[in-house]
């Protein structure tokens, strides 16, 4: 998988090798190309308005990539990750940063091949194959309550 990142939010963020070999983790077999980019909260906001009608920033934005038919395209999409609310979240949840920041890129190519969390058994689907993917990268199951992670 070609992984093109670029981070526009101005924060430190973890290393390019990372955010490729998490979404090849994630990734669909053979050839697939992806666009991170990585935001602060103001872009967050604003393209969360704009495509989801939600107000504020998000963690992760997923823009699949629709191909018309009949031109060959390895272009799976855009992921869009806001620096600040993962940071945030990885403190306030009490989980290793590398850890969120892995399982942000994860889900967001997840959703970018098709996986969702509109209903229960949907997102007991999508979770699983999270926490898989993570376990194999040597990371904790996410969905864990703080409780449950050794301190």
């Amino acid at each position: 998988m070609l992984v093109d990142l670029d981070n526009a939010s101005g924060d430190t963020v973890p290393e390019a090798a990372l955010f490729q070999r998490w979404a090849e983790a994630a990734g669909p077999d053979g050839e697939a190309e992806l666009d991170i980019r990585i935001v602060d909260e103001a872009e967050s906001a604003t393209l969360n308005q704009t495509y989801r009608h939600k107000t504020g920033p998000t963690n992760v934005l997923s823009f699949p990539f629709e191909v018309p038919a009949g031109i060959p395209n390895a272009l799976l999409g855009d992921l869009v990750i806001c620096a600040p609310v993962v940071e945030r979240e990885a403190r306030e949840q009490g989980k290793p940063p590398d850890a969120h920041w892995a399982h942000m890129v994860i889900h967001g190519v997840l959703h970018l091949r098709g996986y969702d969390h509109l209903d229960e058994a949907e997102a007991k689907r999508m979770e699983a194959l999270e926490v898989e993917i993570l376990a194999r990268l040597e990371y904790p199951n996410p969905y864990e309550t703080e409780e449950a992670i050794p301190a």
